[in-house]
């Protein structure tokens, strides 16, 4: 049963890193490179559908991290379980100091409305959304190297 957990654990947590790792480095450049308003209004209707979706997907991740780590507290790797939960931890706190509330903004604005600062804001979000994804990998390759 521990064995079915470590891999879905690591399945859900890598699928999540992969997306997240799309937005940073595949999605976002490209709406960035679209003419007009059409790239903010893409990073509109991604943070709407997104952020509907990843809070439930982080909080899943840690809390089967959790469940991992407490089953299989005297197993050889358990620290390195923990070690992932910490930086799952981590990123959801940094989501919920630093990325949200941007990201709260950003789902709003239209050509219309959006503030003149938006293209710095938009780059803060980027900025932070790297930290994270750098602290999320970490999780992940520790979760993996768990179970090795």
């Amino acid at each position: 049963m521990l064995t079915m957990l470590e891999v879905l654990t690591i399945v859900v947590v890598g699928v999540m890193v992969g997306v997240e790792f799309c937005v940073a480095f595949v999605l976002n450049p490209i709406l960035d490179r679209l003419p007009g308003d059409s790239g903010q209004l893409g990073r509109a209707d991604g943070g709407r559908m997104l952020g509907a979706v990843m809070p439930v997907w982080y909080i899943s991740s840690l809390v089967l991290v959790a469940i991992w780590a407490v089953a299989g507290w005297h197993d050889d790797g358990a620290g390195m379980v923990a070690g992932a939960g910490a930086l799952l931890l981590v990123s959801v706190i940094m989501s919920v100091l630093l990325l949200v509330p941007i990201n709260n903004l950003n789902k709003t604005w239209t050509p219309e409305n959006r503030p003149a600062d938006w293209k710095q804001q938009i780059k803060r979000w980027d900025r932070f959304h790297y930290v994270r994804v750098a602290v999320i990998v970490a999780a992940f390759v520790l979760l993996a190297a768990a179970r090795m």
